[in-house]
């Protein structure tokens, strides 16, 4: 069983190396799963959050949030898209290759985060392409979901990244 951590504690180390050897484009499967140790996001976690980057009474004042659309304080979407994106890079899912983000797709939040709530990331690997130009290099789109304690989803995104191949590969090979 995965050991639960709090929010606070997965920004402790942000540019640690990761103890994973590089992946290449070669070694993603499609269904390759990974799964995050639960979360907890605390009241004053989103409060800082919201005040430095998504400042609504929502996500800053919880006496306004209770008159809110809500009914209490709750937590910036962006706040959890970039939790889902850090907890993954942290944990070595990527290994040691620099993965450049080409974007997202279908951001969709399903339920609001509140304080206290314990949130685990899930991600599958659903396509992965070789350029057709550039044989040295592809794509990995993955399709993110963020569930809370109660096993409910309350966020979901599909990623885009690029990824380096082996040098050794045929032009025309495919993943």
């Amino acid at each position: 069983m995965l050991g639960k951590t709090t929010y606070l504690e997965t920004l402790v180390d942000l540019h640690a190396s990761s103890d994973r050897p590089a992946r290449f484009l070669e070694d993603f499967a499609i269904g390759e799963r990974w799964t995050s140790a639960p979360t907890v996001i605390s009241e004053a976690e989103m409060i800082a959050y919201g005040q430095a980057n998504d400042p609504q009474p929502m996500h800053t004042d919880p006496v306004a949030a209770a008159n809110g659309p809500f009914g209490g304080l709750v937590a910036s979407g962006w706040q959890i898209a970039a939790f889902s994106m850090r907890v993954f890079v942290q944990s070595g899912g990527y290994g040691k290759t620099p993965v450049v983000g080409m974007g997202i797709d279908e951001l969709r939040w399903q339920k609001p985060v509140r304080p206290g709530d314990s949130l685990t990331v899930e991600r599958e690997v659903v396509e992965v392409t070789r350029s057709r130009t550039r044989p040295d290099r592809g794509m990995i789109r993955t399709r993110v979901q963020v569930r809370n304690q109660d096993g409910e989803v309350v966020m979901t995104l599909y990623t885009l990244g690029r990824v380096p191949a082996r040098s050794d590969a045929p032009a025309g090979s495919a993943p």
